[in-house]
C-alpha cells in the first residue's frame, strides 16, 4: 500500500510557531490512521477526542449502506475526522508559509477555532443522517442544530472553554453553512473546511476509497494540491499555483467516478431507498430525538422494532437491509437528465411524499400490465436531491511570475466539462426498483418501465 505521505511538514514562520501548541514540531503523541498515517495529537486535543461526543462516532460509519456493495467500506466518522484534522495542520503551515501577510492578521483564537472545527466537522452526524435529511421531513434533526447541542452542552464544551480558551458557540458558527463569515481571515479559514479544494474532499476521497477498494480516490496528489494552495485575495477563499492544476483536475475527475462508481452505484442506491422508505414510515416511532445518540447498532435496532410494532409490510424490508441475507431490490428503470430531462426535472424537485403516491399508481399500472396484484410496497422510486453535488468554483494563477488568477475552468477541458454538465446530468440517476421477489416475472415479460413510470406520473398529476 502507498502511504498518503507521513512527513510533509512545512516550517511557519517563527513569529507563529508558538501561536498554537499544534503547530509545535513536538505536539506529544500521535495517532496512526489508514493508510500507513500519523496524525499528531497534543493533550488538549487528546481530550477532545476522549469525550464522549466525539468517542462515539466509531460507532458511525463514514460510508453507511456502501458496504452492501464495497464490504470494506466499514471505516468511521471518527477515523475520517482524524484524517481532516490532519490535512488542516498540513494547510495552515503551507499558508503561514506562503502567504506572511495573511500569516500575521492570524491570532491563536481564530487557529484554535479552526482546528476544533476541523477536528470536530462530523460531530452532529448520526447514522445514515444524510440520505435520511434528503427525505426533506419536518421532523428530521439536521445535523448540524445537533452539532451545535454536542458543541455548546456538556462535556465538550467544558473542554472547549477550559483546555482551549474559546467559547465553543464560535466553533458552531464556524461550522454552519449558512452563516457568514466575521472576517477576511475566517473566510480563507472556512474555505479551507468547505470549498472545492477543502480538506473535507481530499481525506473522504483518499479514505472512501482506500476501504472500498478501489483506486478512483486515491489518484489525485494529495501533496502537490497541498503544495500548491496560495489565497485568492479578492475573493478570501483558497487558490492553486499552476502547478496544482493536474492534481486538481485529478481531484474534481477522482469525485466524478466516485460518485459514479461507489456513492451512486445502483445497488448501494436501492439500500439507500429501501433505508428511505422505512424512515419515511417509522421515524415517528423512532423519537427522532434520540438518534443524535445512537449508534449504527441502536439505529438499526430501533427500526427493526418499530417495523415489527407498527409496520410488519416493512419488515422485509429491515431484513433485506439488517439481517442475515442480503434482499435489495432490483433495478428495472434508470435515466438520467440528459436521457429524459423533463421526466428527470419533476421527479427530482417532487416530494419524497409524491414520490410514494407515484410509485402506488405505478404498482397499480404493473398489476394491470402483468395479470398480477402488486403491492405498492413491491414499488421504489428513488429520485436524486436537486442540490448540485459538484461545484469547482476555484481560479489558479495561471503562469510563473505571474499575479493573475483565472478560473480553473477555462483553463482545463476536465474540469469543464467534469464539474458542470458531465456529473448532474450524466452521473445522477432516476431508477425504479421491484422487490426481489417480482424480478423474475419482470424479466420474463417485455415490460416498458419508462411508458408506465411516464402514465403513472401522468394519472398523478391530471395530465393522462
Amino acid at each position: 500500500m502507498v502511504a498518503w505521505s507521513t512527513t510533509f511538514w512545512i516550517r511557519p514562520r517563527e513569529a507563529n510557531l508558538e501561536m498554537i501548541p499544534e503547530l509545535s514540531d513536538h505536539v506529544g503523541g500521535q495517532i496512526r490512521i489508514p493508510g500507513e498515517v500519523n496524525v499528531p495529537v497534543s493533550p488538549r486535543v487528546r481530550a477532545v477526542l476522549d469525550t464522549e461526543a466525539v468517542q462515539r462516532l466509531k460507532k458511525i460509519s463514514q460510508l453507511g449502506l456502501v458496504t452492501h456493495v464495497y464490504p470494506g467500506a466499514t471505516h468511521s466518522r471518527f477515523e475520517h475526522s482524524l484524517g481532516v484534522y490532519r490535512l488542516a495542520l498540513l494547510v495552515i503551515r503551507q499558508l503561514i508559509a506562503v502567504e506572511p501577510d495573511w500569516a500575521r492578521r492570524l491570532d491563536s483564537d481564530s487557529l484554535s477555532v479552526f482546528l476544533l472545527s476541523a477536528l470536530l466537522h462530523d460531530v452532529g452526524h448520526w447514522p445514515f443522517c444524510h440520505p435520511i435529511e434528503d427525505l426533506g421531513l419536518d421532523w428530521v434533526p439536521r445535523h448540524e442544530d445537533l452539532a451545535r447541542r454536542w458543541l455548546c452542552e456538556g462535556e465538550l464544551a467544558d473542554v472547549i472553554r477550559r483546555q482551549w480558551g474559546v467559547d465553543p458557540a464560535r466553533v458552531a458558527d464556524f461550522l454552519a453553512p449558512a452563516r457568514r463569515a466575521d472576517s477576511d481571515v475566517e473566510s480563507v479559514l472556512r474555505s479551507v473546511l468547505n470549498g472545492p479544494v477543502d480538506i473535507d474532499k481530499m481525506d473522504y476521497l483518499q479514505r472512501d476509497s482506500l476501504h472500498a477498494g478501489v483506486p478512483y480516490g486515491q489518484n489525485f496528489d494529495l501533496l502537490r494540491l497541498v503544495g500548491a494552495l496560495i489565497i485568492d485575495q479578492p475573493r478570501h477563499c483558497l487558490a492553486i499555483t499552476e502547478k496544482g492544476k493536474t492534481a486538481a483536475e485529478m481531484l474534481v475527475f477522482g469525485r466524478y467516478v466516485m460518485f459514479s462508481e461507489v456513492y451512486w452505484h445502483h445497488a448501494v442506491r436501492s439500500a439507500t431507498a429501501m433505508l428511505q422508505r422505512l424512515v419515511f414510515h417509522l421515524g415517528p416511532y423512532c423519537h427522532p430525538h434520540q438518534w443524535m445518540e445512537a449508534s449504527d447498532h441502536d439505529f438499526i435496532t430501533m427500526l427493526q422494532q418499530s417495523a415489527a410494532a407498527h409496520q410488519p409490510a416493512l419488515v422485509d424490508y429491515a431484513a433485506g437491509l439488517f439481517g442475515t441475507r442480503r434482499r435489495l431490490f432490483k433495478r428495472v428503470l434508470q435515466f438520467n437528465y440528459a436521457q429524459q430531462p423533463e421526466l428527470y426535472r419533476q421527479l427530482a424537485n417532487a416530494s419524497y411524499a409524491t414520490l410514494e403516491q407515484l410509485a402506488g399508481r405505478l404498482a397499480q399500472r404493473l398489476s394491470r400490465r402483468t395479470g398480477q396484484a402488486w403491492d405498492p410496497w413491491q414499488v421504489l422510486i428513488d429520485a436524486p436531491p436537486s442540490k448540485l453535488e459538484v461545484q469547482f468554483d476555484l481560479r489558479v494563477r495561471d503562469s510563473a511570475g505571474s499575479d493573475a488568477l483565472v478560473h480553473l475552468a477555462q483553463v482545463s477541458p476536465v474540469v469543464q466539462a467534469l464539474a458542470t454538465e458531465q456529473f448532474d446530468q450524466h452521473v445522477k440517476r432516476v431508477r425504479v426498483y421491484i422487490a426481489p421477489d417480482r424480478a423474475r416475472s419482470m424479466n420474463q415479460r417485455s415490460l416498458d418501465v419508462l411508458t408506465e413510470l411516464q402514465a403513472a406520473w401522468a394519472e398523478e398529476h391530471g395530465d393522462a
